[in-house]
């Protein structure tokens, strides 16, 4: 199985080195909710779904489809743009963003009243799946977002995906491997983190039999963007994180650590 990763590494490395990288394609997803909260910045989506619901909205928003805030109930925090105006060395008015400022907003699971109706989506099953049910972790379908295509959750042991395309699912997967080689891993973007996660998604891709050489561009491109933050190329920065790469595709492959 060793000869099999270090072979597949290798071929997405040369492809990456020489440049032959593909037209990314379009990522598929799930439909997009008409709710308030689709329309948040991802900063504030995770900081929802973190908070254990996938809809949250603010006293008001709530009343205007008949439900009410459940007694006791706690707020959690949203940072939402100050925009104030001030007048220019002609009189006229100009708009600026000012800063943040927090809003409150409740939780679904909060809230009492009239019953809402949500898409149900179902999630295909995914190569691997059984890895992950092996190791606890639940996998679900998530409304569609234009912010975020998954997201793993170690705290509770949980992948979301708002798309059905293996590639996000195996880049999760990564993530709670890459935990179990760590001990632990950086909440957040973290680039490093992102590097191993998407290298690997791309390697289980090819080992499954899963992609098409389109693929490869979005890998590249994601990449790319972190591989920027750290000023080197994509090729530079996945030689350096080849080893754990390795260890996070053993893991999953075959339980081992090497």
């Amino acid at each position: 199985m060793t000869d099999k990763i270090t072979k597949v590494l290798s071929s997405i490395l040369e492809q990456f080195k020489t440049g032959d990288i593909p037209q990314a394609i379009a990522i598929t997803r799930f439909p997009i909710p008409n709710i308030p909260s689709s329309k948040w910045s991802m900063f504030n989506q995770l900081l929802m779904i973190f908070s254990g619901t996938a809809d949250a909205r603010g006293f008001r928003q709530w009343q205007t489809v008949n439900r009410n805030i459940k007694k006791g109930s706690h707020a959690l925090y949203i940072l939402v743009p100050l925009i104030k105006s001030r007048a220019d060395d002609n009189g006229e008015d100009q708009v600026f963003l000012a800063g943040f400022m927090t809003s409150p907003v409740f939780r679904m699971e909060d809230t009492e009243g009239e019953d809402l109706v949500y898409e149900e989506i179902k999630l295909l099953r995914l190569p691997l799946m059984e890895k992950a049910q092996a190791w606890g972790i639940s996998v679900k379908a998530v409304s569609g977002s234009l912010e975020y295509n998954g997201y793993y959750v170690p705290q509770k042991k949980e992948i979301c995906l708002a798309t059905p395309e293996e590639r996000t699912f195996f880049h999760e997967l990564a993530h709670a491997a890459h935990e179990k080689v760590l001990g632990s891993i950086q909440a957040g973007q973290h680039l490093a983190q992102e590097i191993v996660a998407e290298l690997s998604a791309q390697a289980l891709c090819r080992i499954v039999g899963k992609t098409t050489d389109s693929q490869a561009g979005n890998s590249y491109r994601y990449i790319e963007t972190y591989s920027a933050n750290i000023g080197c190329t994509p090729y530079i920065a996945c030689v350096k994180l080849l080893s754990e790469v390795e260890k996070v595709l053993n893991l999953i492959l075959t339980e081992e650590i090497v």
